[in-house]
């Protein structure tokens, strides 16, 4: 099979010709320091991963008088192209600091103003001061928020560019500057989430408003998907993981949301994986009933999350196709390939029966040596199914 073939009869839940084997985000930082700066296609091809290739082009909705900002070129911390309009525009100023640069970002309204401040480090960005503040900031978003659009066309052009090599993959639009996917994720970047979690016993109906502007939000979007050739669309975010939330703030506030996403983007006859990277098994057929296509990262204990990947293959392996379980941490680095090759095998035993399993790190590797990487692609394919 090639490498596109692979990846979707495992998408599928059918049995591809041997384990696919791919990872998730590959960051520049990490392609400059390791791989001499090659493009993240290159990376793939290197070291015999089936490759993934991310494209998020948006367009602005022109009928609501929205326009790129800077001449296309201000973008936010998922390299999307920032889009606004004369009632919602976006100033930010940057002062370096040891870890990077401050960002200090104001969006002005007709009526009031946002302010959010984050860090951009080298490896990632994350929020120091968050967007919500006040309740009454939501009736800003839902009133001037800008509501962009995907490019159909340069989603199409990629998907023909990049053939049989893998599968283009994308994302719903999270909010404003940055953002998750997934409704309660984003809401949690706008809020912080300490604030989130004591807001749903504090004003669930607040919470809840504040969801459904997001959710409005994102449904414009995935409407927008329409004959759009993704193989993938990502959904979901680590706040909505049970080492973050509980179960029962899961089913009130996540899955509410989130299963609507999954409906509209069946509707334009797109795949959706749900990212949950964290604990995942309390909630795993929680998630499953949602209808994704696909979920991960079923992170093990050792790196933060609770996943047995034995026990999670028995209880929703017949349901979705299951991505990750593989740990990034301990077996990409600082070991022998022998150690690395021994942790895709348990993968494989523990997922791979029946297909419809993907090895996949557990999400992100900032520090992975390319050799246990070559390694790790060379071991999964030798793992065929009898």
């Amino acid at each position: 099979m090639t490498p596109k073939q692979r990846l979707i009869t495992a998408l599928d839940k059918g049995i591809p010709d041997r384990l696919p084997a791919t990872t998730h985000h590959v960051f520049d930082p990490w392609l400059k320091q390791y791989m001499g700066g090659i493009t993240r296609d290159a990376f793939f091809e290197a070291l015999g991963l089936d490759a993934i290739r991310w494209v998020i082009p948006v367009l602005p909705d022109t009928s609501r008088g929205e326009f790129f900002a800077d001449n296309e070129g201000q973008t936010d911390f998922l390299e999307i192209k920032r889009i606004v309009s004369d009632s919602w525009r976006i100033f930010e100023h940057r002062t370096p600091n040891e870890n990077g640069e401050i960002v200090n970002i104001s969006i002005e309204t007709p009526k009031g103003s946002l302010h959010a401040v984050l860090q951009e480090a080298p490896l990632t960005t994350w929020v120091i001061e968050p967007l919500l503040k006040e309740k009454t900031d939501i009736e800003l978003f839902q009133a001037y928020q800008s509501w962009p659009i995907c490019d159909v066309e340069e989603v199409d052009h990629q998907y023909e560019e990049f053939g049989q090599k893998g599968i283009i993959r994308g994302f719903i639009i999270p909010s404003e500057l940055y953002g998750q996917p997934g409704c309660w994720q984003d809401f949690c970047c706008l809020r912080g989430t300490v604030k989130a979690i004591l807001d749903t016993f504090d004003d669930p109906q607040w919470v809840h408003q504040c969801l459904s502007v997001l959710l409005e939000r994102k449904l414009h979007y995935v409407q927008s998907l329409a004959g759009a050739k993704y193989d993938l669309i990502e959904l979901g975010g680590g706040d909505a993981s049970t080492t973050v939330i509980s179960p029962d703030i899961f089913r009130q506030f996540v899955a509410p949301y989130d299963s609507q996403l999954i409906e509209a983007c069946h509707a334009q006859n797109q795949r959706v994986v749900y990212h949950t990277c964290g604990g995942m098994m309390p909630i795993l057929e929680d998630i499953a009933a949602m209808n994704p296509d696909a979920m991960e990262t079923f992170t093990p204990p050792d790196i933060g999350g609770d996943v047995d990947l034995a026990s999670a293959k028995k209880r929703i392996g017949d349901k979705v196709c299951m991505i990750g379980g593989f740990d990034q941490v301990h077996y990409l680095s600082g070991v022998e390939d022998s150690v690395t090759r021994k942790e895709v095998q348990r993968c494989f035993n523990e997922a791979g029966e029946g297909g419809g399993y993907i090895l996949c790190p557990s999400d992100h590797f900032f520090d992975a040596e390319p050799e246990l990487l070559a390694a790790f692609a060379n071991e999964a394919s030798k793992c065929t199914y009898s």
